[in-house]
């Protein structure tokens, strides 16, 4: 269970930090290089989930989806400094619910 957890972690901070870099040349100016490397970041994102013991790809991603709401979250917080509300913490905490259901539902 620690190394899943580690996973969606990894994956999410790749996700959302690849992202931001390409934001960041795209919109806000910064070097085109900052953009290729949130590229190559983002395609690192998609080798780390390929490391989760769950069967299925889709069951595995929408589980990331979750994860990735929350990292969102913090990111935005610690890095744009947008302090989240109670709104979000809400939502939040139903997206990690919803994740939980998805991986850990008994299935037959």
């Amino acid at each position: 269970m620690f190394n899943a957890i580690l996973l969606f972690i990894l994956a999410g901070l790749a996700e959302i930090g690849g992202g931001y870099l390409i934001w960041l040349a795209l919109r806000e100016g910064k070097p085109l290089s900052w953009g290729l490397l949130g590229g190559i970041i983002l395609a690192i994102y998609g080798i780390i989930a390929t490391f989760q013991s769950f069967p299925s790809f889709g069951r595995v991603y929408a589980a990331y989806g979750g994860v990735f709401i929350v990292l969102s979250i913090l990111w935005g917080w610690g890095v744009d400094r947008k302090t989240p509300d109670l709104y979000d913490w809400i939502g939040a905490a139903i997206c990690l619910i919803g994740a939980a259901v998805i991986l850990f539902a008994p299935r037959h």
